[in-house]
């Protein structure tokens, strides 16, 4: 197994990319502190890692709340002894040009998409550095690295948190603390919904997808989950301060 007896927090991990991710870091061995606003969808997935054979335990947080995400990094520590990878998942998609967006959407973006990153890392370092090294994701998206229309405070948030990320690797891989960023593109999930009452509705999206992107479709958390661990294992060994894009090809067409 890739990640035998590692200790794994990853939050926003009750659905989509964050459950699919943690699902597939627990067949791999990890021990998975699976984290979630939603309760009743967090502990289930919890209950499907431990069903599979996996061991996982589950913690209410909201990444907005700082002493949240001070509990889940004592939790790991605590009940664990250690934390390998942190997983920075949890975020919002807030739509709208400059004038559309309102301070509060800007405000709620930043601390979700970004600093809600930073606190939770910042709470992470210490304990990896004093154990050898450790893995720390931070979900951005491949908005974070070209323009997308009308989306003003999603992109200034995960285009932040791309920058965060790379000058988290320059200053912690002398610790053995590798820092990369996950940027994905359009993934089937209920993440795109703010995107899809833009475009008007799924099926005007579907089609705005099955046109821009390449690969003439969007992912599935499945593929998605297979980037997660990518990172998170020692294939990505020599990997730091990287923005990895799985976007089928959409910001290169």
């Amino acid at each position: 197994m890739l990640l035998k007896d590692r200790v794994a927090v990853i939050t926003g991990a009750a659905s989509g990319i964050g459950r699919a991710g943690a699902k597939r870091l627990g067949r791999e061995g990890a021990i998975v502190v699976v984290t979630d606003r939603d309760e009743v969808a967090g502990e289930a997935a919890a209950e499907e890692i431990r069903a599979a054979g996996g061991r996982a335990d589950f913690l209410r947080v909201d990444v907005s709340v700082d002493d949240d995400l001070k509990k889940m990094i004592d939790f790991a520590i605590e009940r664990h002894g250690r934390i390998d990878i942190l997983h920075n998942h949890a975020g919002v998609q807030i739509n709208g040009t400059l004038e559309e967006v309102s301070p509060d959407g800007m405000d709620i973006s930043y601390r979700l998409n970004t600093r809600a990153h930073f606190f939770a890392a910042k709470l992470a370092v210490p304990h990896m550095r004093a154990q050898g090294g450790g893995v720390i994701i931070n979900t951005a998206s491949n908005s974070g690295v070209f323009l997308d229309t009308g989306m003003l405070a999603y992109i200034t948030s995960k285009a932040a948190t791309i920058m965060m990320t790379k000058q988290m690797a320059l200053d912690y891989g002398k610790d053995n603390i590798r820092v990369n960023a996950l940027c994905p593109g359009f993934v089937d999930t209920p993440f795109n919904e703010p995107y899809m009452a833009q475009m008007g509705g799924r099926e005007a999206l579907e089609r705005y997808v099955e046109k821009t992107i390449p690969l003439g479709r969007w992912a599935t958390v499945e593929e998605i989950a297979e980037s997660i661990l990518y990172l998170a294992c020692d294939h990505s060994a020599f990997m730091t301060g990287h923005a990895l894009v799985i976007d089928g090809g959409e910001s290169i067409a």
